[in-house]
């Protein structure tokens, strides 16, 4: 036995999604048509409430129009109403006829100003700056000489002290060397033993000895020679020997 040909299935589940496709074809228009409605309809109510506004703007336009032509005449036709209603007037001229005799004429402007009366305090002042200046006395004063000159002295006096100290370090430094060279020839000569012993080392420091002494007596020397020698200077220029320390 022959099965039956399978077409017919085939032929059923096109038919069925075709039928899809058109119902859903069906549902788009459907909706569309349905937009395109909302969109005429909302489109009429904005047109509808739209024109009573523009027909109240319509209106308003006159009435302002109409406000401003009933207002009143302008200022310039009021400005030409008041020259028209005011008569000239003409200046009046003054000449030999008509000029006053009696009356006193006024004069336009400010009166000038009186002039201010003068200090006699200050113009004393001005004439005393004008006046050369007085003569100052030509040379110091005797008061000034005496100044200057006791300025002098104790310049000298303090040269003469700072000398005189100078020599009174070296005497001291002398002596101490005079002092020391006497304690070691003391001990050297007092021992013939170490005497002989230390005889070159002690004939070294002898002569070290003497030299120094020598020396720091040279320096005594030339100090108390230049005090006597600025001694002499300031008594030629007239100090006192009070100031010199003599």
């Amino acid at each position: 036995m022959s099965k039956p040909p399978a077409w017919p299935i085939r032929r059923t589940g096109e038919t069925e999604a075709r039928g899809k496709k058109v119902r859903a074809m069906k549902r788009i228009a459907h909706n569309g048509i349905g937009l395109l409605l909302a969109v005429g309809l909302l489109t009429l109510i904005a047109a509808a409430q739209g024109q009573p506004q523009q027909n109240q703007t319509q209106q308003n336009r006159p009435q302002s129009g109409s406000v401003t032509t009933t207002a009143g005449p302008s200022l310039g036709d009021y400005a030409r109403q008041i020259r028209k209603s005011t008569p000239p007037t003409t200046p009046k001229v003054f000449d030999n006829d008509n000029l006053p005799t009696n009356d006193k004429l006024s004069i336009v402007g400010a009166a000038p100003a009186a002039e201010a009366p003068v200090d006699a305090k200050a113009q004393s002042d001005a004439n005393a700056e004008n006046k050369p200046a007085a003569a100052k006395p030509a040379g110091p004063t005797p008061e000034e000489n005496q100044a200057a000159k006791e300025a002098l002295w104790k310049q000298w006096g303090d040269k003469v002290k700072s000398q005189q100290d100078q020599i009174d370090l070296l005497t001291r430094e002398l002596n101490v060397l005079q002092r020391e060279y006497q304690i070691r020839a003391a001990a050297m000569y007092g021992d013939a033993g170490n005497r002989l012993r230390n005889q070159a080392d002690w004939d070294k420091q002898d002569a070290q000895y003497k030299q120094q002494i020598a020396d720091k007596q040279k320096a005594v020397d030339d100090a108390k020679q230049k005090l006597e020698d600025m001694q002499e200077e300031a008594r030629k220029a007239g100090v006192p020997s009070s100031y010199l320390g003599s």
